[in-house]
């Protein structure tokens, strides 16, 4: 085994391992300038503005956050029918179209980061049991753990819905260490949520590494100061 590897970890899975939110932008233009063509006075920019002004504030609240990630398609629905009646335009039918359309644009561009899947392999080969610790809907995530072959990588895979609990609740981290017969202390947990998978393995002690795949860097206002700082998974290794 590496030294400098734990005795286990706990890996986050969109935006960790898959891509999910880095065509966010580009697939919300697509579909929102194939709907604003419907209409002779909608412009796309419009309708991405107020799309955008209202996702930010749908996913800002914890509750709402909650709720939408494990009933996805219909946070997304909801959006959009906000963002739509904004602008005048109440028709839950067109909304319904809109966002699934979106959803497929996000499914179709999904796969895994660069050198992720060798990253897990390295991981495996060195005998380092490893979560995959996810939250939303486990109809969701197993999907995707199922269409990209990732549940041979892991030991154990604890998923929101099916668990009762998301992080940064202290009990998904702990079931998991269970699960891998490990103590926190020999653990790390490997994620892009600052506020979800860095600060809920802080408050468990668990070593957090933060995975800032946008190369923002840490926000001079955060609360949460991660152990360690990588732009991809690629880096563990």
């Amino acid at each position: 085994m590496d030294q400098h590897f734990p005795k286990g970890a706990l890996f986050d899975l969109d935006d960790t391992i898959l891509s999910i939110n880095a065509r966010v932008e580009q697939s919300w233009y697509k579909v929102s300038a194939d709907f604003s063509s419907r209409y002779d006075s909608l412009q796309v920019d419009t309708l991405m503005a107020a799309i955008g002004e209202v996702r930010d504030w749908y996913w800002s609240d914890l509750e709402r956050h909650r709720w939408g990630r494990l009933n996805l398609a219909m946070a997304r629905r909801e959006v959009v029918e906000m963002a739509l009646a904004r602008l005048g335009i109440n028709d839950s039918n067109a909304a319904g179209e809109l966002s699934e359309a979106y959803g497929e644009e996000i499914e179709k561009h999904m796969r895994p980061f660069p050198g992720a899947i060798d990253t897990l392999k390295h991981f495996r080969r060195n005998n380092i049991p490893l979560a995959l610790v996810t939250n939303g809907s486990a109809e969701v995530q197993r999907r995707k753990i199922h269409r990209f072959e990732l549940g041979t990588f892991f030991n154990c895979i604890v998923i929101e819905s099916e668990f009762g609990f998301g992080k940064p609740d202290g009990r998904i981290f702990q079931h998991a260490l269970n699960q891998l017969g490990i103590d926190k202390k020999d653990a790390w947990m490997i994620g892009d949520d600052l506020a979800r998978d860095v600060a809920g393995a802080k408050q468990m002690g668990i070593l957090s590494i933060w995975v800032d795949w946008q190369n923002k860097g840490l926000p001079a206002s955060s609360a949460v100061q991660p152990d360690r700082i990588i732009r991809s998974i690629t880096e563990l290794v």
